[in-house]
């Protein structure tokens, strides 16, 4: 059962897969379509399809299908553009992504998958630490793109670089990327540390412990954090977690709505909660009204 969220509230995903049966690896706008459906049926108000990695073919087949859905579109969570999670990732830090899609950054390459699409792109999820990526980020910055640093394997250093080359955020953090060390804090600990930067976080209760959502919570300015579903299809959607071979985490099945719930369940205040899934990536992708 969804968590009320109420009507008052314009509540955004920036970072959305699928749901139930439905995935934003399709040439079909109407598997789009349905995504927006069931996600606006459990109160998120607007959501950005969220594309995964692939040859620059395949990836354009899969933003085609977000721009005829985005013209048919009646009902459902606002289709607000498209969010590209890569393909210029490091195979290190695949998370239960295909590392064999991944791709080197070059502006040839970008450029070759953006054409035409510039219009509906918001936000491109890139490593830093891959060579050519940072003059990528740059590209992305040009265009009017959000750039995202996530499936890295980047030393604080780099990360730094990351965003002196113009990226704003960091796609969920603590997963798929270098852990927090003592000696070298990585992604993770430049998420934490960095005043400017924001971070999405995933409230399943299982991509992050509550400890963990916690310590988020006491080191970051609650207006730089980003609640995200990383909402994917599979069996048992809508409950939790879902789940790969071996128990791999492939992503999670549940909405904002239940997201906010876990986090109030956890002493977030509601309207805290509430900020974290709209305030916040409203100002985040520049929306100064409801769209």
């Amino acid at each position: 059962m969804a968590y009320a969220i109420g009507t008052k509230h314009y509540v955004i995903d920036i970072h959305v897969h699928g749901a139930e049966k439905y995935d934003t690896r399709t040439r079909r706008q109407d598997d789009i379509l349905q995504i927006a459906q069931i996600h606006g049926q459990h109160g998120t108000s607007a959501l950005l399809p969220t594309i995964y990695p692939g040859s620059v073919e395949i990836m354009r087949e899969h933003l085609g299908a977000i721009r005829r859905a985005m013209a048919a579109q009646r009902e459902g969570a606002t289709i607000l553009g498209a969010h590209l999670e890569g393909p210029f990732l490091n195979p290190e830090r695949a998370g239960s992504l295909d590392g064999k899609s991944f791709a080197d950054p070059s502006p040839e390459a970008f450029n070759r998958l953006v054409e035409d699409f510039e219009d509906i792109i918001k936000i491109v999820t890139i490593a830093p630490e891959l060579p050519g990526a940072l003059r990528v980020i740059e590209l992305c910055r040009e265009k009017g793109f959000l750039v995202q640093m996530g499936h890295s394997d980047a030393s604080i250093e780099q990360a730094e670089e990351g965003k002196h080359a113009g990226a704003t955020g960091i796609t969920h953090l603590f997963n798929a990327m270098r852990g927090f060390h003592h000696r070298e804090p990585g992604l993770a600990g430049f998420g934490l540390m960095d005043e400017d930067i924001y971070v999405e976080i995933i409230a399943d209760l299982a991509h992050l412990h509550p400890q963990s959502l916690k310590m988020i919570f006491d080191m970051k300015s609650p207006d730089k954090i980003i609640l995200i579903s990383d909402s994917v299809m599979g069996p048992g959607w809508g409950s939790g977690a879902i789940r790969g071979a071996g128990g791999t985490l492939l992503g999670s099945g549940i909405t904002l709505a239940d997201s906010i719930k876990n986090l109030v369940s956890l002493g977030v205040p509601p309207d805290r909660a509430l900020q974290f899934a709209s305030d916040n990536p409203m100002t985040y992708l520049g929306m100064t009204a409801v769209q």
